[in-house]
């Protein structure tokens, strides 16, 4: 059960993020009654896709062509059971862009007794590749996927508060960032 529906939560947060809003459905739980655990990454994955359609649609076009954002390293931290018919908010920002890598920061929040709870947080690391006959080369994030996230981020500044890092071959890409977030 999918649905824009407003929460009445908190939403003060340290910086902006891209809302999806969802209902949760029986389909979504497990025996016990409350969500099964995997759902709170698939959340992650449909905001993560509405994000696209609503402010990059480009980019649709071309994963179509030869375009992939592959997703390299994906984790969440549960904090409290959610359940069918929870109204829950999946808010996503930019952590970082970084060579031909985007960090996604997410936190999953419902309203009960009329105060925010923070159900979740996760990361999502994806990689921008192209597919060629040689097969897949890493590639800077297209120009307007890296803007769109930009309107979601502290300051919106990338790299930590910096300027982007310019890469001058591809072999700048072959040694993975470190990542060190401070979470």
């Amino acid at each position: 059960m999918n649905a824009n529906v407003g929460l009445d939560v908190n939403r003060a947060q340290p910086k902006p993020a891209f809302a999806y809003r969802h209902i949760i459905s029986f389909e979504e739980t497990n025996v016990v009654g409350n969500v099964y655990f995997t759902r709170h990454v698939a959340w992650q994955g449909r905001c993560r896709e509405t994000f696209l359609k609503l402010n990059a649609p480009d980019i649709l076009d071309e994963i179509g062509r030869d375009l992939r954002l592959v997703t390299l390293r994906v984790s969440c931290d549960y904090f409290h059971e959610l359940y069918a018919f929870d109204e829950i908010e999946v808010r996503m920002s930019l952590a970082y862009l970084r060579q031909n890598r985007i960090g996604l920061d997410f936190d999953i929040v419902t309203s009960r007794s009329d105060r925010a709870l923070h159900a979740a947080r996760g990361f999502q690391e994806i990689g921008c590749m192209r597919s060629t006959v040689k097969g897949l080369v890493p590639i800077h994030p297209p120009a307007s996927l890296a803007e769109a996230l930009k309107r979601y981020t502290k300051n919106h500044l990338d790299n930590e508060g910096g300027a982007s890092r310019e890469l001058h071959s591809v072999g700048d890409l072959a040694q993975p960032p470190a990542h060190d977030r401070g979470n």
